[in-house]
């Protein structure tokens, strides 16, 4: 058994909500780099220009990339030969967050009440947290800031059996056509597939912490992204809206075993200049 004090938690919260908003991940410069080689419209190569200055502007001054700074969402793995001390796990983790927004001046956009008076938690918290219990005596973080805009946008559908494959292909690119420029593209398209109502948007949340550009090691899953980018990059939306070849700059799926009855699909769209993660392990 190993023992894990929770203000390591809170620390390391801390520094990747931080590092999140401040500095582009190197597998979102690459993504934009070659964006900005791809692209055909001189409108949309200028607006690929213009994300990449921002996102060098932003870590060299240590400002946000985008003004919203986003809803903080956990993914954390907590191995089973773990023992916390000192506090709660969550709390360390809202603590993390509260310190962050706070210490980086970052916009709080948490609101307590969602249809009544809407007041403002004032410190972004609370965070969404998802915790799994693995193997092990380490605790894993992945981190995303997550922007409402592209939130937005994001959609889910319990699609029946008979639709099939070609039912999901139309369902996201139906999803990204109505998103147009209000989910900041490009972006980055996650895909959740099966599972049930309420585990499917976490699938497709969770497929956005993959790295850009990297192996779906899943041949069906691999050649259904393929196609995917492919038709939504005909789509003809381009960067920020304004017409051109790259709308999207990846395509992520996650499926997950289903009932014979359902096939659930969830759309979840994440804004390509702020495609803000980081993992931690303790």
């Amino acid at each position: 058994m190993r023992e894990i004090h929770v203000d390591r938690i809170a620390e390391a919260v801390r520094e990747a909500c931080l590092e999140a908003n401040y500095v582009a991940g190197e597998d979102v410069r690459r993504a934009f780099t070659v964006a900005r080689k791809r692209e055909v419209s001189p409108l949309g190569q200028q607006v690929l220009e213009q994300i990449l200055e921002n996102m060098a502007i932003a870590e060299a001054d240590r400002v946000p990339m985008c003004q919203d700074t986003g809803t903080v969402v956990v993914f954390a793995e907590v191995g089973q030969d773990v023992h916390l001390v000192g506090g709660g796990f969550e709390e360390a983790i809202n603590r993390g967050v509260h310190e962050a927004y706070h210490v980086g001046y970052l916009r709080k956009s948490m609101v307590e009440r969602p249809f009544t008076a809407r007041r403002n938690t004032r410190d972004n918290t609370p965070a969404i947290i998802h915790t799994r219990l693995v193997p092990g005596d380490r605790v894993r973080l992945a981190i995303l800031a997550k922007g409402g805009g592209a939130e937005n946008m994001s959609r889910l559908a319990m699609l029946t059996p008979a639709h099939g494959r070609e039912g999901i292909v139309r369902f996201v690119l139906e999803t990204v056509q109505l998103a147009g420029p209000n989910a900041c593209p490009p972006v980055v398209v996650g895909v959740g597939i099966g599972a049930t109502f309420d585990r499917v948007a976490t699938l497709a949340k969770q497929a956005l912490l993959r790295e850009i550009g990297s192996e779906n090691l899943d041949p069906e899953e691999a050649e259904l992204e393929a196609e995917l980018l492919a038709a939504i990059n005909r789509l003809g939306i381009g960067p920020h809206g304004f017409g051109g070849r790259i709308t999207a700059l990846a395509v992520h799926v996650v499926s997950a075993p289903c009932h014979i009855a359902s096939l659930p699909v969830a759309v979840n769209l994440q804004c390509g200049p702020a495609a803000r993660h980081r993992e931690v392990e303790i």
